[in-house]
């Protein structure tokens, strides 16, 4: 068995004995995500052509898509690149991927889980900031938008203007900035937006969380939203943006249900 099996296998292994999904394991190591991508996701699709542990490993656009233990239809998005966070300054580089749009692009695998259609107001995207977050490899996280939230932002929405500007309403216990893109894909990188239009963000992007979440403009027309907020743990606020999901995706339940 070669070193790199021999890591994949130890790996598995670990993760078996401890009666834990791959992604479980990584709340407990902060490198761990990396370590499955790294070590196991890309070379198995380089080798073989199949991409397990994840569900799906694309080497040209540099990123992998892997199921989270928690929630039945939650996948993280990441890059088969060491990046550690949203701090990096690689993410801004002009030829660095823009993530986010695979990140979009990977909703299908949640409305496979879901085993039905999610409308793109019910899917939200979310980054979490260096206090908000276990892993030290940057993960987009893509699953099911919480149902107050989505009622909250689509009162809110005609206020949101293409520029960040604070929202007028809290959106699970925080405040959020706001700007809204227009489009059916993510076309416009989300960090490099951020850190054009905001120059305190750009000066300190670690304490940054950012979500976008899909929405319909009043003519009809498809969207997004983006939403940032700058993380102060002395007050409490960690920067998870990963707080307006719900990972048990009640948006799709029938009406009464």
């Amino acid at each position: 068995m070669s070193l790199r099996a021999d890591a994949r296998a130890w790996l598995r292994a670990a993760c078996l004995i401890a009666g834990l999904a791959l992604a479980s394991c990584a709340r407990a190591d902060p490198d761990a995500l990396w370590n499955i991508v790294h070590g196991a996701c890309a070379p198995n699709q380089a080798s073989t052509g199949q991409p397990a542990p994840c569900v799906a490993v694309d080497l040209a656009g540099g990123y992998a898509v892997l199921k989270d233990q928690r929630g039945k239809t939650q996948v993280l998005v990441i890059p088969t690149t060491k990046i550690a966070g949203i701090e990096s300054p690689d993410l801004l580089a002009p030829d660095t991927p823009n993530f986010w749009r695979d990140a979009w692009a990977a909703k299908h695998f949640v409305e496979g889980y879901a085993g039905a259609p999610i409308p793109r107001e019910d899917l939200a995207l979310a980054v979490n900031s260096i206090d908000g977050r276990s892993q030290n490899q940057l993960h987009i996280h893509v699953d099911c938008l919480d149902a107050a939230v989505r009622a909250t932002l689509a009162a809110a929405l005609p206020d949101i203007g293409p520029r960040w500007a604070p929202l007028k309403v809290d959106l699970a216990g925080h405040r959020y900035e706001a700007m809204r893109l227009a489009g059916d894909e993510l076309t416009g990188d989300p960090f490099k937006l951020l850190a054009a239009g905001d120059a305190a963000a750009r000066a300190n992007m670690g304490l940054e969380t950012l979500v976008v979440v899909g929405v319909r403009f009043a003519d009809g027309s498809p969207g997004f939203v983006l939403l940032a907020d700058h993380a102060d743990p002395a007050a409490g606020d960690i920067g998870n943006g990963e707080s307006v999901m719900d990972h048990s995706c009640k948006v799709l339940a029938p009406a009464g249900g």
